[in-house]
């Protein structure tokens, strides 16, 4: 960081009187604070982040200055010695109006690195994540996703010991059988015990979890929660009742296999989805328009069980589908998997969670396996005249939402480059914090957010994601329904 850049930074600190996802601030007028929680956190998160010293939160954000430059520079070497892998901060100093302000930046780490954690308190108790302005200790479930990442542990391939071959020697299993040898002659010469093994439903002696999940006849009498859980909502919220004080329109609990669970969540999607009549204006035909298009519901659907977490952690929590009066969410246990990120999604081949589960799947006909699913979706909800699906992935959660339009239309048609830019970035949720690193090198945040976020909040073109509060640290910003 260059010198003018820490002094804008600081102004902006001062100004907006808060500390975000990036930047933590520390006063350091009375010597070195103890700082791995904080090394940890930005570490482990996209980014990393700033440490600011010589800011006295207390007392309102003023510069205080630092008990001694050289000493505390030291200081911060010493404790970032003491993480895992170690880290190196990248140290700044400026003087204002007579006082010493430091600025220490730290790299997120290499992703198999992942978790940086504190030596002395361990792997489990010394890995934390940036939650708003805070530093979170790592569940022991996020501490897992990223082992689990970095060692390719493969739950799928866990075993059922509760279950017997004869468990998966079922009717869909043979017609698996069918099409794999249709398909791959080259395995077509193999005993049953062999493709079973070669293709994960078995070690030849006990099913996997993804051999009971896709050929079982009834998977959740060995795993009760890996289900879907569907609700349809009257309203805009999980609080909202119907007319008649109703609090769901249908509630409905999807058992079976993957296939069947597909088959019985766009079921459940049909019947509660809105169906509209369209006349062809060139044609004079009519046809029927379903209030989302059928084929990015079922491509989510089928996403969210095959790319879901199957790992122990995981093995009470269903996938959920919720249906409000203007969107639909779909939900997954399991954040993104490796090295993907939001903005990559539908551009790159992704790490395979389940690769086993994926390629039984498309010999099943049920999926390409081609990573062609986002881009399947983009481009059903562009055709539909629909706003694009929010993507988000957090705390080991995935989710999705489609929103189908009813909202009030915003018309926008604005020939400034940066509230174009603003409309473009925010069509995913993004924190205050993401929006002051897309013009850190161009305004600082407060003129960002008085110039054009809230102008354009006032106009409808952007919605709060916590309308009920507007001050959450939480809050973010995102493109409202079109």
């Amino acid at each position: 960081m260059l010198e003018n850049e820490l002094i804008s930074l600081i102004n902006t600190i001062t100004k907006t009187k808060s500390e975000s996802n990036y930047i933590e601030v520390k006063s350091a007028k009375n010597g070195c604070p103890k700082l791995f929680d904080t090394f940890s956190s930005f570490s482990n998160q996209q980014f990393g982040g700033k440490i600011v010293f010589g800011i006295d939160e207390s007392d309102g954000y003023s510069i205080c200055g630092v008990y001694d430059a050289a000493d505390l520079q030291k200081k911060i070497m010493e404790q970032s010695l003491q993480m895992e892998p170690v880290i190196r901060p990248l140290c700044t100093t400026t003087d204002i109006d007579g006082k010493t302000v430091v600025c220490a930046e730290i790299q997120e780490i290499e992703l198999f690195s992942k978790p940086c954690f504190y030596k002395g308190a361990g792997r489990l108790k010394g890995s934390y994540i940036r939650v708003a302005d805070g530093d979170r200790l790592m569940s022991e479930y996020e501490v897992y996703s990223y082992e689990a990442f970095r060692k390719k542990v493969q739950d799928e391939l866990r075993i059922s010991e509760r279950a017997v071959i004869s468990d998966i020697q079922t009717s869909a299993f043979q017609r698996y059988l069918v099409e794999l040898k249709t398909k791959k002659a080259n395995l077509a010469g193999f005993s049953e015990d062999k493709i079973c093994r070669l293709q994960g439903f078995t070690d030849d002696i006990k099913p996997t979890l993804a051999g009971i999940m896709l050929f079982s006849d009834y998977p959740q009498a060995f795993y009760p929660q890996l289900c879907i859980t569907a609700v349809s909502v009257p309203g805009t919220e999980m609080s909202m009742t119907g007319n008649v004080g109703e609090r769901f329109i249908d509630n409905q609990r999807i058992d079976g296999t993957l296939s069947q669970m597909i088959y019985g969540a766009m079921q459940f999607v049909r019947n509660n989805m809105k169906t509209k009549t369209i006349i062809d204006s060139a044609t004079g035909k009519r046809c029927d328009r379903t209030e989302y298009p059928i084929v990015a519901v079922r491509e989510l659907i089928l996403n969210a069980l095959i790319h879901r977490d199957y790992s122990i952690h995981t093995d009470s929590t269903p996938v959920t589908i919720r249906r409000f009066s203007d969107r639909l969410e779909i939900e997954n246990p399991g954040g993104l998997y490796g090295r993907m990120t939001l903005d990559q999604l539908g551009k790159v081949s992704a790490d395979t969670r389940n690769p086993f589960i994926a390629n039984a799947m498309e010999i099943l006909d049920e999926t390409e396996n081609r990573y062609s699913g986002i881009p399947t979706v983009l481009a059903a909800m562009e055709e539909y005249a629909l706003p694009a699906p929010v993507f988000s992935s957090d705390h080991g959660v995935f989710k999705v939402v489609l929103y189908n339009g009813e909202s009030k239309n915003i018309n926008i048609d604005s020939s400034d480059p940066d509230e174009k830019l603003i409309l473009d970035f925010c069509k995913q949720p993004r924190s205050r914090t993401e929006l002051e690193q897309l013009f850190s090198d161009k305004m600082t945040i407060a003129y960002v957010m008085s110039k054009y976020i809230h102008p354009l909040i006032e106009k409808g073109a952007i919605r709060l994601t916590i309308p009920d509060k507007p001050k959450s640290k939480n809050q973010k910003y995102v493109v409202a329904d079109r």
